[in-house]
């Protein structure tokens, strides 16, 4: 199952036990439970999702253990272990650059905020004034435009 892609849960089971078996969810969670404790155990990482609704993915953090007999089981070569372990490396580097910069986030925050209110304000009163509401409407609309892409992480 080692190749250049981390697979998740749904695609270890069809790779494993076929088609059919994805849509049994207790077989999933039963699947997920054993993922879930090979990690305790250091066998497996479960590796943080980009995107809230992906599914979680798997790479084998340790490619050499011993099992209940106390035989060594070796799940890959070297070069192998070295190249997955090199990729790795290279996507935690990736997810850590793709962090949301907070401040970025606080500014645009604070100025949609304030231009909103603004808006508000200007229209709440008997006369629109308009060289305060068409800076304000602006700047609220660019600010909250930003603030969507800071949240994205684009």
């Amino acid at each position: 199952m080692l190749e250049l892609h981390f697979p998740d849960v749904k695609d270890i089971i069809s790779r494993l036990y076929g088609e059919d078996k994805i849509n049994d969810m207790q077989f999933v969670r039963k699947i997920q439970t054993v993922l879930k404790k090979m990690e305790k155990n250091g066998i497996v990482k479960i590796l943080p999702k980009t995107r809230p609704w992906e599914l979680q993915r798997y790479a084998l953090s340790s490619f050499k253990f011993l099992d209940s007999d106390k035989n060594s089981v070796n799940f890959a070569t070297d070069a192998q272990i070295d190249h997955t372990q090199s990729m790795l490396r290279s996507l935690s580097a990736r997810q850590q650059t793709s962090k949301i910069n907070y401040s970025k986030l606080s500014i645009f925050t604070v100025a949609a905020s304030a231009s909103y209110a603004l808006v508000l304000w200007s229209l709440v009163q008997s006369v629109v004034v308009p060289a305060v509401f068409l800076p304000s409407m602006s700047v609220s609309v660019i600010s909250s435009l930003m603030l969507g892409k800071t949240l994205s992480g684009d």
